[in-house]
């Protein structure tokens, strides 16, 4: 198929890019005294003002083309009805399936998903309700107090973000996340917890996942030494679809919670991998979180793109990246609760779109995803901020802040926000200086997302968002943004080389010279 860079639209889009020069923020805002309200979209709980981009009225027009050359209207009916666009995995990328409302009947394969999804469901609230009310006891009796959820990248992320970001929902047992197979990871989360009263999620889809079931065993013998073999059954549960490996484990498979190879890892935080975000706030609020993501898949599904939230989130990327060069972006919430959203978005982006292969094959000839960053407000303004206003860079930002904190002692809220403003402005406009070392260029974009509050369903439309935006510039870089080949290949070399390290025994030409060099170091010093 012909390369997006071959149409017409992205032509246009290049003599618009070039007609632009040098043009400053300052000189459009000057020039469109509307434009601050008017290069906005709202959607659900969530305001978006994209005005602080070196863009116009007439770029996002051009970019509308561009989406429309690249076929995204199709592409996002394919992906609500369930064709299966990970092509090279041979399967649909049916997310949304995971939260639509009970009743909405989709077929998938001749499959009615929703009811599989609403029966998933309805298993992880009866359970997440017995633990929570205590119903639910360990092998000596007592309630569970704590949780434990083992996984990792999207078994592990989305849970320990939305467990984060939810904080002052929480009402149910203490939970808390391992996932690096680094030894003190995993020693650090248990200690201090008793187990008698301590249950253990463990997430993974094929359940042989290496820093997984690495973790799953290190806790399964914590666990056995203090209460004996039977006691597993009662103190773990399993979320995953490999019931014989389940089993072997010791994990009663009427205590495995299922999903389905149509749901990647990091856009799971929906299905049955949220179950300990469900034992902690309820399955009541859950509900609001998955209703939070409907409400953008609705709005994503029929809006206009010139209000399509989603959307304009993903052509000004497309914009900033590939037409004004930048090369990262910095995702900088205000609020201490989102602090794991910008690592959550770093899966959710660079896994996605990482992609040098287009959809049929062929080398990319132009950039994909960029490089995605970042850390809460106000602390990065005292880490990083300096090369993001003073910096030879251009850095586009994405502000995410709220009008109303859900428990902040007076001042703090009107302090962080006032930050988040002035943060904003003076990105875009900067400041004339006579000494140069304390003028400010400005003319650096940033997207501001405002919304009322922090709750479950404010936080299930984020995001889904920004899974929608990472969608649509894959669409529009013609790759496959739900596969990730790009992992396998170290797992493959790993696997080889704890083979070798465990016997002690460097295969003289297993590897290059400074890789072989490297072990016989550390088997050394060992």
């Amino acid at each position: 198929m012909p390369g997006i860079v071959d149409t017409a639209a992205w032509a246009a889009l290049e003599q618009h890019a070039d007609a632009f020069g040098d043009l400053h923020l300052r000189d459009l805002f000057a020039a469109d005294p509307q434009r601050g309200t008017a290069l906005t979209a709202e959607a659900g709980s969530w305001y978006l003002d994209y005005s602080k981009n070196r863009l116009s009225s007439q770029t996002v027009g051009l970019l509308a083309e561009l989406a429309d050359a690249a076929g995204l209207r199709d592409a996002i009916d394919a992906m609500f009805d369930g064709a299966h666009i990970n092509t090279t995995e041979d399967r649909a990328a049916l997310h949304t399936a995971l939260r639509l409302p009970r009743g909405r009947q989709l077929k998938v394969d001749s499959q009615d998903v929703t009811a599989d999804v609403h029966e998933v469901l309805d298993q992880m609230a009866d359970f997440a309700q017995a633990v929570r009310s205590g119903a639910w006891k360990g092998a000596t009796g007592d309630p569970i107090a704590s949780v434990v959820n083992i996984g990792i990248g999207g078994s592990h992320l989305g849970p320990e973000m939305t467990h984060a970001a939810l904080r002052s929902f929480c009402d149910g047992p203490d939970v808390r996340f391992v996932s690096n197979i680094d030894g003190h990871d995993i020693a650090a989360v248990l200690d201090g917890l008793d187990p008698a009263s301590t249950l253990f999620v463990v997430c993974s889809k094929t359940f042989t996942t290496l820093e997984t079931l690495t973790n799953a065993r290190t806790a399964r013998t914590w666990l056995v030494n203090a209460l004996g073999e039977d006691a597993v059954a009662t103190h773990f549960v399993a979320v995953s679809t490999n019931a014989a490996e389940v089993e072997s484990f010791g994990i009663d498979t009427t205590n495995m919670f299922g999903f389905w190879d149509w749901v990647g890892g990091r856009y799971s935080v929906g299905s049955a991998i949220g179950l300990s975000l469900m034992i902690a706030i309820g399955p009541d609020a859950h509900r609001e979180f998955l209703d939070g993501f409907h409400d953008m898949d609705e709005h994503f599904r029929t809006a206009p793109w010139a209000d399509n939230l989603p959307v304009l989130l993903a052509l000004v990327g497309i914009w900033n990246s590939n037409f004004e060069g930048a090369e990262s972006t910095a995702v900088l919430p205000y609020s201490q609760d989102l602090r794991l959203f910008p690592a959550y978005l770093q899966q959710l982006d660079m896994e996605s779109n990482g992609k040098s292969v287009r959809i049929d094959g062929e080398p990319v000839t132009w950039d994909t995803g960029p490089i995605v960053w970042g850390q809460p407000g106000t602390n990065g303004q005292h880490a990083f901020y300096q090369l993001i206003h003073q910096g030879t860079r251009r850095i586009p930002t994405d502000f995410v802040g709220f009008s109303r904190a859900i428990a902040s002692p007076e001042p703090h809220h009107d302090l962080l926000m006032a930050n988040f403003f002035a943060q904003t402005e003076a990105l875009a406009f900067g400041r004339d200086h006579d000494d140069p070392h304390r003028r400010f260029e400005g003319n650096r974009p940033s997207n501001t997302l405002l919304a009322q509050q922090l709750d479950a369903r404010t936080l299930g439309q984020l995001i889904a968002a920004y899974e929608h935006k990472v969608f649509t510039q894959g669409v529009i870089w013609q790759i496959n943004s739900f596969d990730q080949w790009g992992v396998e290949l170290g797992k493959a070399l790993a696997t080889a080389i704890a083979d070798e390290l465990s016997a002690a025994h460097i295969q003289d030409d297993a590897h290059d010279s400074s890789t072989t060099a490297l072990l016989r170091r550390y088997l050394g010093e060992r």
